[in-house]
């Protein structure tokens, strides 16, 4: 039966029924009376929200993680972070190496698809360095995370709050555990002049983020930059410079309101947590609710843009953004073609990035016209930044999320989805691609602009 399923379907509908599968089976394992501190069933919704959240590696609850859920069904939400962050895929060739399993070329079409890799070759090599890279890598901020926490929650609990937010800032998730010992949905504001803690954060966030291929090239070229890709010039360059903008236009806009009074180390590092944070890791220092509303949008466009291919993120993707401006900077200039770092850009590279942006942002607007429907006494400016929380899965929220009506939380559900498996394969998992005849229609001009 799988095999006839794993003919039958595309590689983007095989990653769709995957992660479909990773919430289906995670929504009923959260309903469980065991999942919940209180012994009783949760609502279908709430665990549906949750499952989803977590698998997509968003952040978005409806209830505090900490107080509602059980150690179990935290356990549950923590697999779900750790199995949407890496791909289900990626988990699936872990357990056929153990197995000493032949990985069929199938498989690594599915593999490349689902890693956003540029060619087959050598996708299974690079899927065996992102997990032993993954490991050492959790490990390394949990034991960091612990030197902090096992000395305010005691050894065990300590220990196991470190495993838990190294994981779900990796996988930039965005679920804490903040919420029985700091109240309620806080985060990490009462850590927001913590250097330990923001800075392994924060480094666990971007590591997560710059993707698996970059990995691959740093490891491989080192200190010579040269060398790199042009891939990974481009998403390093980016990262930096979105990091650093974000983290200068974030204080600019705070100084007189969130930051007054702030040390100048709690300002600093307020700027880059609340910079890093906002492309698709879900946590925060300071009270999202209030921000303003420049903040808000500045915010809005980091989650919009997101991480980089092939990596725990979500958004649009760096490669996207940068893409789509050298494309209309070279037109503005009358350039022959794109190029960047003294290379050339594939036109396929450019029809894609305008496929994915479109889809994005179209999905955005219709969710941000359907939630006020629903919910008319909703600031649109909260459900402008919740859509857009969702569909990067990021995971910050002004606090609307709790008060979501059904409607209005399957909306979110199923941008949350739409996020995590990728704008493009969501609407190509609904299509099949069928051989375009060589045959061009007249060609007439339209005006633009």
């Amino acid at each position: 039966m799988f095999h006839y399923i794993r003919n039958k379907l595309t590689q983007a509908q095989i990653i769709a029924m995957g992660y479909f599968l990773v919430i289906t089976v995670g929504t009923l394992l959260l309903m469980l009376p065991a999942a919940t501190r209180s012994g009783e069933m949760a609502t279908p919704l709430t665990a549906l929200f949750t499952a989803t959240s977590a698998t997509c590696v968003t952040g978005l609850v409806v209830v505090d993680t900490a107080s509602y859920w059980s150690v179990f069904g935290q356990c549950i939400i923590l697999l779900m972070i750790q199995v949407g962050g890496l791909g289900f895929m990626t988990i699936g060739v872990l357990f056929a190496m153990f197995l000493n399993k032949k990985i069929s070329l199938k498989t690594r079409g599915i593999l490349q698809e689902s890693m956003n890799t540029s060619q087959v070759g050598g996708v299974v090599r690079l899927v065996r360095k992102a997990l032993i890279g993954t490991c050492i890598i959790e490990m390394a901020g949990a034991v960091l995370l612990s030197f902090r926490f096992v000395p305010e929650f005691g050894v065990l609990r300590g220990i196991y709050f470190g495993i838990f937010h190294a994981i779900s800032a990796f996988c930039n998730a965005g679920f804490d555990l903040m919420g029985t010992s700091k109240g309620p949905y806080s985060s990490f504001t009462s850590y927001a002049d913590d250097t330990l803690i923001n800075v392994t954060i924060m480094g666990l966030i971007i590591i997560g983020g710059i993707g698996f291929f970059v990995w691959d090239d740093i490891c491989r070229n080192k200190w010579q930059i040269k060398k790199y890709k042009l891939h990974t010039k481009i998403v390093l360059s980016c990262t930096a410079i979105l990091i650093v903008g974000g983290a200068f236009f974030i204080y600019l806009f705070e100084k007189d309101n969130l930051m007054a009074g702030m040390s100048v180390k709690e300002t600093v590092l307020t700027s880059a947590f609340s910079s890093v944070t906002a492309r698709t890791a879900g946590f925060n220092t300071i009270d999202t609710a209030g921000l303003t509303t420049s903040s808000k949008m500045l915010t809005v466009l980091l989650m919009f843009i997101g991480g980089s291919p092939g990596s725990t993120a979500g958004g649009i993707k760096t490669t996207t953004i940068v893409v789509l401006l050298i494309y209309v900077w070279s037109n503005l200039r009358g350039a022959r073609g794109c190029n960047i770092f003294e290379r050339r850009l594939e036109d396929d590279a450019v029809r894609k990035a305008s496929d994915v942006a479109v889809i994005s942002l179209c999905m955005a607007i219709i969710a941000s016209i359907a939630i006020p429907y629903f919910q008319p006494q909703l600031v649109m400016e909260d459900v402008v930044f919740e859509v857009f929380s969702a569909i990067g899965t990021v995971g910050m929220s002004t606090g609307i999320t709790r008060d979501l009506s059904a409607a209005s939380r399957i909306v979110i559900v199923l941008l949350m989805y739409c996020g995590r498996i990728g704008s493009m394969s969501f609407a190509l998992s609904f299509m099949e691609r069928k051989k375009v005849a060589p045959i061009k229609l007249p060609e007439e001009k339209v005006m633009i602009g």
